[in-house]
């Protein structure tokens, strides 16, 4: 029986956005149906396969967006949530290959579940582009977000602490009024899309702050005062507000975490 890690590895090294889609969705199925083994003889790389396109651009080159409704800013918005989706993919692989064997099995089948979902995420996000006249890959999109990933590389601690828990949970602060702009432009479908996102992502922060909480257990530290000083130490740029306090706490992140820590 091949090892999950081999599996997750072969994703990973997958390029083109369609292939990873459903080769992450079917490394998630293979793993649920008992046909991978709980076996890591293979490492992580240290950077996913990603295609020629979008150019990706340090954060301070990206193009402003605008607030208005004109069809290049709605475009530009859903190319934005692509992207993040497309990488997404990566990093909850990531986390389940390069932590699985210290964390068990309840780990990798959570995050691989995750890498289930945030491949669906990206194939509807496709697809709106495609319906709208374009694609992923037609604009240029954020270089860092698999920076993350390369400081937290060595500690699933902190990879837990940035990635769900401040990462995702920042989705589940801006979704919303994301949801009720699309719904003012008449545009039910898009608004769809992104309930089923948000919905996902609650679930997704979740199983990050679980896993967080109970290392700290076992390690007899507070979870909200090691999460803080996580934070400082991988996190660039403070936290931002307002906060989804209902969706955060749904996912068992509290606002004893985050309280009185916004910029």
């Amino acid at each position: 029986m091949p090892g999950v890690s081999s599996a997750i590895v072969t994703v990973l090294l997958t390029a083109d956005p369609q292939e990873k889609v459903m080769a992450a969705r079917d490394v998630a199925r293979r793993w649920r149906l008992g046909r991978l083994a709980f076996t890591f003889d293979t490492p992580m790389p240290d950077r996913p396969a990603w295609p020629s396109e979008p150019a990706l651009l340090p954060p301070a080159q990206m193009p402003r967006r605008g607030k208005g409704g004109s069809d290049r800013t709605r475009i530009a918005m859903w190319h934005s949530l692509a992207h993040i989706g497309f990488v997404a993919i990566d990093l909850a692989l990531d986390m389940a290959g390069r932590f699985g064997a210290e964390m068990g099995e309840e780990f990798v089948s959570d995050f691989l579940a995750v890498a289930a979902d945030e491949a669906m995420h990206f194939a509807l996000l496709d697809r709106k582009l495609r319906r709208m006249g374009s694609h992923y890959g037609a604009l240029p999109a954020h270089a860092g977000l698999w920076e993350t990933a390369e400081r937290t590389a060595h500690d699933v601690a902190a990879r837990l602490a940035i990635v769900p828990m401040v990462l995702e949970a920042r989705g589940l602060d801006v979704t919303p009024a994301m949801i009720a702009r699309v719904q003012s432009q008449g545009d039910k479908k898009g608004a769809r899309i992104l309930k089923r996102i948000l919905d996902d992502e609650i679930r997704h922060v979740g199983f990050g702050t679980k896993h967080f909480v109970a290392i700290c257990c076992d390690e007899r530290i507070s979870p909200q005062k090691r999460w803080k000083s996580l934070l400082k130490t991988y996190f660039r740029g403070g936290l931002k507000g307002p906060f989804n306090d209902s969706a955060r706490l749904a996912a068992g992140l509290s606002q004893d975490f985050y309280a009185g820590l916004a910029s």
